[in-house]
């Protein structure tokens, strides 16, 4: 048989099977409902993948936020427990209340937590447009604090509302790295001294003297710090940085040195056991509270060096309470518990989209950061006493509502780089809200648009 014969035999066949196999599609074979039941097509597949539920993982920045965000409360709760425990013997002699410190306190984190949930929800746009308002009055506060406040040890720092105390510092310090951060994400970043000066250096150069005016060395060294870091961010030259980090440490030691109780301080830093009843003595009675506790503590409220031996012992000093009570373990805790704060902190300024919100971010992380370092740091006898209050920890309500502030910004930019790219723009919807993103058609080719469309797209 010829070649040509066999390819003719086969062609009946072949087309006999399609026929068959469209046969069995409309229920003449069984075997073809099985093989259609077993097959199913892609329509089927797509229309059953659709009403699955997707499966969400936790991303970097969903792990940032949480660990913000729960190492800020465990902070806050932390200091609540400890505030109570540090002031509760003075309390009761003084007030007869042993609680009274404690509900202020939790006064204090409730209005915090409160403004958190705020700012953690506004737009950041809103916080932005805020940055100038609030710099203006921050400065206006401080000409305040210098002309009608009550010396407190030596220091004007509070404005006094009838109960409430208000330390304009603290509200400096955000409101600087707002406007700043806002100022720089427009601008590029200072490349000579002439352009840092003007007006960084004049904005910087008059709050950090309303600041020593006060006196208040160690917020003018977190100011300082704070803005070191925005213009790290922002690509100013390290050279430029090294350069003004000097003439600011060079302003720093004057400040000192033409103080003598500054300058007793620093000279008690180095050998505090030189004067123990006078100018060492906050740091000798801090040394034997930390000593005191050993690996595991005296146990929670059975600190001795609280009890009119450790000046301060609720604000400034309350970390050699908890080292007293809580021991080597706790002190640790804590302190671990810092090191997330600030990780989370700048993983959230290293994923933020937005300029403004990146050089905030570290701002921020930077303001809780390095005010805790410098306060544990006084403590341990590492540094200089600054005065400094520990974030979160310490009691006192103007850098509590400050700190949360704080962590609600944060917040808000780690929630504002996940709303931008869970959600693009419709422009065709009347009330001009966004909507969720979404493959377009299902997979298909995108028709051919109408002359209407274009005209509307162009």
């Amino acid at each position: 048989m010829r070649a040509s014969d066999t390819e003719r035999t086969r062609e009946p066949a072949a087309g006999g099977h399609r026929r068959q196999r469209r046969g069995s599609g409309r229920g003449r074979s069984g075997r073809g409902r099985a093989h259609l039941r077993a097959v199913p097509s892609q329509a089927a597949k797509r229309t059953s993948g659709s009403r699955q539920p997707r499966r969400r993982d936790v991303g970097p920045g969903q792990f940032a936020y949480a660990a913000l965000l729960l190492s800020a409360l465990g902070l806050l709760a932390f200091g609540l427990v400890m505030v109570f425990s540090a002031s509760s013997v003075r309390s009761a002699l003084a007030l007869g209340d042993e609680f009274a410190y404690l509900k202020r306190q939790a006064l204090f984190a409730a209005a915090g937590v409160v403004l958190l949930m705020v700012l953690a929800r506004i737009d950041l746009r809103w916080i932005r447009r805020s940055a100038a308002p609030l710099l203006a009055a921050s400065i206006l506060l401080l000409i305040a604090v210098l002309v009608i406040a009550t010396p407190v040890n030596g220091a004007q720092r509070w404005l006094t509302f009838g109960p409430i105390g208000i330390q304009p510092s603290e509200l400096t310090k955000v409101a600087l790295a707002l406007w700043l951060a806002a100022f720089l994400a427009r601008r590029p970043a200072p490349q000579t001294l002439r352009e840092l000066l003007s007006p960084i250096g004049v904005v910087v150069g008059v709050i950090v003297a309303l600041v020593l005016l006060e006196p208040d060395l160690g917020t003018a060294i977190v100011i300082g710090l704070i803005v070191g870091s925005i213009l790290i961010v922002s690509g100013t030259p390290m050279r430029l940085l090294v350069l003004a980090g000097s003439v600011a440490a060079a302003v720093a030691f004057l400040s000192v040195w033409l103080e003598p109780w500054r300058r007793d301080r620093i000279l008690s830093f180095l050998d505090p056991w030189a004067d123990p009843e006078g100018a060492g003595f906050q740091s000798v009675q801090a040394l034997i509270a930390i000593g005191s506790g050993g690996l595991f503590g005296n146990g929670l409220g059975e600190s001795v060096q609280k009890v009119y031996y450790l000046p301060e012992s609720s604000t400034d000093m309350i970390f050699a309470v908890v080292a007293e009570e809580l021991g080597l373990l706790g002190a640790l805790a804590l302190i671990v518990l810092y090191a997330v704060f600030v990780w989370a902190g700048f993983m959230i300024a290293m994923r933020a989209a937005d300029p403004f919100a990146k050089r905030l971010a570290v701002g921020l992380t930077t303001l809780v950061g390095s005010q805790a370092m410098l306060n544990l740091a006084s403590v341990m006898g590492i540094a200089p006493l600054t005065g400094l209050p520990l974030p979160f920890v310490s009691y006192g309500g103007s850098h509590l509502i400050v700190a949360l502030a704080a962590v609600g910004i944060l917040l808000n930019i780690a929630q504002d780089r996940a709303r931008h790219a869970a959600s693009v723009p419709d422009r065709g919807r009347g009330n001009r809200r966004p909507r969720a993103a979404r493959a377009r058609n299902r997979g298909r080719a995108d028709p051919a648009w109408r002359p209407r469309e274009l005209r509307r797209f162009a």
